[in-house]
């Protein structure tokens, strides 16, 4: 259930809000030395301002595939290079953008609903086999399935948290 909820964590910091992210990079590759490379690996992301990303590339054989690979990346993001790095300028959101990340941070969070649902589905199904070849009593059963439910509720809770949180940031001018 923890997993879920990092993973749901994960995935909320790679949606743009409007403001500058390491984070948002990420599922950027670049194509370097002939082969796919993630962009971490071929020069250090840093926030200088709050509507800023820097790229300090490694290699300045690389800039133009980095400047490249982060226009190509369905980010909308329109980078400019100065020789050894390339600045992302990070466009504030419209209205309708803004909206449909919320729909988006909203399915991001029913995948870790369902993800936690089906870690308590498969610990009531190990219960309920453990009661049936006699390993634990039916009292030890029901106390242990009232606590997957309990731990349920409180997973289903937090995720609940992150996504009005993810919510108000994103909606947030």
């Amino acid at each position: 259930m923890e997993g879920a909820i990092d993973s749901l964590k994960r995935e909320f910091a790679g949606l743009r809000t409007g403001r500058a992210s390491i984070s948002l990079l990420e599922p950027v590759s670049v194509d370097a030395y002939g082969a796919q490379m993630p962009l971490n690996q071929v020069g250090t992301v840093s926030v200088p301002e709050s509507r800023m990303l820097n790229v300090q590339v490694w290699d300045r054989k690389l800039v133009g595939a980095v400047e490249k690979a982060i226009r190509d990346s369905g980010l909308g993001l329109n980078p400019s290079s100065d020789g050894s790095s390339v600045r992302v300028p990070i466009p504030p959101l419209s209205e309708e953008r803004r909206t449909e990340l919320t729909k988006v941070a909203g399915r991001y969070a029913e995948q870790a609903r369902v993800a936690v649902r089906n870690v308590r589905r498969d610990g009531m199904d190990q219960l309920k086999r453990m009661e049936k070849d006699h390993e634990i009593s039916e009292d030890e059963q029901r106390r242990n399935s009232d606590e997957i439910q309990k731990l349920t509720d409180t997973h289903i809770k937090l995720i609940d948290d992150a996504l009005q949180a993810k919510e108000a940031e994103i909606m947030q001018v």
